[in-house]
């Protein structure tokens, strides 16, 4: 099988990026226009943020402003994100379509968002972990 062939993923095996990259699941990012309880306001990106800390499955609702900088695939389609250990490191090992480059939203937190396969896909790596395992 070459790069450009696809592996065949069976019903019962984890996708490649958490059984073999070593990528972890972190949340799901869902745009709404409805206004969500306890909405967080982040200016310098236009847009609104909520569920996230109480949800136990990772659900984070986000509602953006019209003159939002974010890219319309992420505003208009659900995205997941995944916890890396070096992000500079998986995007220069896979050749991904980067819609977001690398970014500081938080203190300690950097994240870029790319394109596969049609779907925006958030990748997320933490400075500091806090006392989760």
């Amino acid at each position: 099988m070459n790069d450009k062939q696809t592996k065949i993923r069976k019903d019962d095996e984890l996708p490649e990026a958490t059984e073999k990259w070593g990528w972890k699941y972190h949340h799901v990012g869902i745009p709404t226009r409805h206004v969500m309880p306890n909405e967080k306001h982040i200016p310098h990106l236009g847009f609104y943020v909520s569920g996230f800390d109480i949800s136990p499955v990772g659900v984070e609702w986000m509602r953006f402003e019209e003159y939002s900088p974010i890219d319309k695939l992420i505003q208009t389609l659900p995205h997941i994100a995944f916890e890396v250990n070096d992000l500079d490191q998986e995007l220069l090992i896979h050749d991904f379509k980067v819609i977001t480059p690398p970014n500081s939203p938080s203190d300690g937190v950097r994240v870029a968002m790319i394109e596969y396969n049609g779907a925006p896909i958030e990748l997320i790596e933490f400075r500091t972990k806090s006392d989760r395992k």
